[in-house]
């Protein structure tokens, strides 16, 4: 290790009438080696690469045909190892058509496969109802400690009631300009997003409406 040489090698400063001279030696009068002793096993691979491709087309088409006709017997394949369920592959999920999967999620939805019961190891985190609106969980709920509740101090300025329409609470009276503007424009945002949402939701019930109506239409006609 000690001496490491990066120089180049000595062929690339050779002459060339001098390597031209050498390589018509090796041609004329070439070395004679002793025997390759093998060390080892030789392994089976096969037709070499450069073989295969140097083979003429009519006997590769000779040799296709005599594989189809005459298969070679191979030995039974022995598994050393056991082999995974991965399920679908993903090209091949990928290749399916687009009403293909819209009938798989609609098989899922009317009958879902059966499964084992889940193997919790921790404790569940309570929801709060996550599947209809998402809200903040309280730290109260994250903590395994007794939960206090203390109630509010009540405040004199301030008047409770226990029935409240909502109608009222929306309801904007008609003296406008007493209220203040922030509540007001917040109120007329509020409202027009109640109106966008329905109208997106017209919309997206008329798409999905038109998908089924042409995936009845290609089944009834091409089936």
């Amino acid at each position: 290790m000690n001496n490491l040489e990066f120089a180049p090698p000595e062929e690339l400063t050779t002459p060339v009438w001098r390597s031209l001279v050498l390589n018509l030696i090796d041609r004329i009068a070439p070395e004679r080696l002793p025997p390759l002793q093998l060390t080892s096993r030789p392994i089976p691979v096969g037709v070499l690469l450069g073989d295969r491709l140097t083979t003429p087309w009519y006997r590769t088409v000779f040799t296709n045909i005599a594989d189809v006709v005459a298969p070679e017997d191979l030995p039974p394949l022995e598994l050393t190892s056991t082999p995974v369920d991965v399920g679908e592959l993903l090209g091949d999920a990928i290749a399916h058509p687009w009403w293909y999967s819209m009938l798989g999620n609609v098989r899922d939805r009317l009958a879902p496969p059966k499964l084992p019961p889940l193997d919790l190891t921790s404790r569940p985190v309570e929801s709060f109802a996550a599947d209809t609106w998402l809200q903040i969980l309280d730290w109260s709920s994250l903590l395994d400690t007794p939960k206090v509740y203390l109630p509010d101090a009540p405040r004199a300025d301030l008047r409770y009631s226990t029935a409240v329409d909502a109608a009222e609470l929306m309801e904007v009276p008609a003296n406008v300009e007493e209220i203040a503007p922030s509540i007001v424009a917040a109120q007329m945002q509020l409202r027009r997003d109640i109106s966008r949402s329905r109208l997106r939701q017209k919309i997206w019930i008329s798409v999905v409406g038109a998908q089924v109506a042409l995936l009845v239409f290609a089944i009834i006609k091409f089936v």
